[in-house]
């Protein structure tokens, strides 16, 4: 029986575990221009032991900002800075990819440089607010993407795939889920489009697709990941019917040969069904009430996914893959230090041998 323990050949990539630890946004990139710091090289040094670590959430563009004091790829100083990342993950015997995510909707003009306002699939600004460092702010109405603009953003995130490649990483996962800009052009409430990127399954898919295509071919199948999460309905998102558009997307996505697909659960049924469609290695968030623990493992086990990402617990516990293994002991999470603050609640959670 395979277990979350045992190595995995990631499209020849060696991975020592099936334990991955999920991107999480902890707004720390204090470095020049948006750039990783000593800590964030620390931060991701510590937990090097996880047979894939995905990286926070990272923007191709600056327009593609989301939230205050999270990194980029766009520029030679982020590279710099977001290579000595790499060369300690991998000094620790780590392998790690970056996350690119375009914040569309999600942002605000006072993140953006020259008077620019966010971007997206449509007219419709996201419910809620923001959190800025002056205190919180409704979202704003994107202006909407032409199409011209639609593939100079496809440009943008090839670009900061090559760039990852160039900063040492081993691969990219394209955020597709959560709300992002990928998840706006598939959800049917953010993208009312009547043009050939909306109207219908087909073209809701077409972002996502031609995204993913376009960075394979500039980097490698075997280097580009995708996540997606049909139907979880964050920020905004209402996807009523999402099984169409999730079999059509992991129909288009399926002969790429891509290094993995990235699946937030809905339900364990839709799940079971993306195993089917997809041959690929499949990674799998769980869907669970309190996040994901070590009961989780089965999934592993009995076939689900062939990867599970850990995100509070993997935080807390930088050694988590001996921690699972060994049934414990965990540090507790602390959720004020989540977002942003100094190096308290970032990397002073204490390691088993300390």
């Amino acid at each position: 029986m395979t277990t979350a323990f045992d190595p995995i050949d990631l499209s020849g990539t060696p991975l020592a575990n099936r334990v991955a630890m999920a991107p999480m946004t902890r707004s720390r990139a204090f470095g020049p221009g948006n750039s990783p710091t000593a800590s964030t090289v620390e931060y991701y040094r510590q937990r090097a032991s996880a047979g894939l670590l995905v990286s926070e959430a990272v923007q191709p563009s600056v327009i593609g900002q989301g939230y205050p004091d999270t990194p980029g790829l766009h520029s030679q100083e982020q590279i710099a800075a977001w290579r000595q990342v790499t060369e300690a993950v991998h000094a620790a015997g780590g392998r790690i990819f970056a996350q690119l995510m375009h914040g569309g909707r999600i942002g605000h003009p006072d993140l953006l440089p020259d008077g620019l306002v966010p971007v997206g699939v449509s007219p419709v600004a996201a419910p809620g607010q923001v959190y800025l460092h002056g205190g919180p702010k409704d979202y704003v109405v994107p202006r909407e993407l032409t199409s011209e603009e639609i593939h100079a953003t496809v440009a943008d995130f090839v670009s900061a795939a090559r760039n990852a490649i160039e900063a040492g990483f081993d691969g990219v996962e394209l955020h597709g889920a959560n709300g992002y800009l990928i998840h706006q052009f598939l959800a049917p409430n953010t993208n009312l489009r009547t043009d050939e990127w909306g109207g219908s399954v087909e073209g809701r898919i077409r972002f996502a697709v031609e995204v993913t295509r376009a960075v394979a071919a500039e980097i490698g199948a075997a280097r580009t990941g995708i996540r997606i999460s049909p139907a979880i309905g964050l920020l905004g998102t209402e996807e009523p019917d999402p099984e169409p558009t999730y079999t059509a997307l992991v129909r288009e996505l399926e002969p790429l040969g891509l290094a993995y697909l990235s699946l937030i659960e809905n339900t364990r049924a839709f799940a079971q069904t993306v195993r089917k469609l997809y041959s690929g290695t499949l990674i799998l968030t769980p869907r669970t009430e309190t996040g994901t623990g070590a009961e989780e493992l089965k999934v592993i086990e009995d076939g689900t996914a062939d990867l599970i990402t850990f995100g509070r617990l993997f935080l807390a516990n930088p050694d988590l893959p001996a921690r699972l293994k060994a049934g414990g002991p965990y540090n507790t999470p602390d959720p004020a230090s989540f977002f942003g603050g100094d190096d308290q609640g970032y990397i002073d959670y204490p390691a088993l041998e300390n």
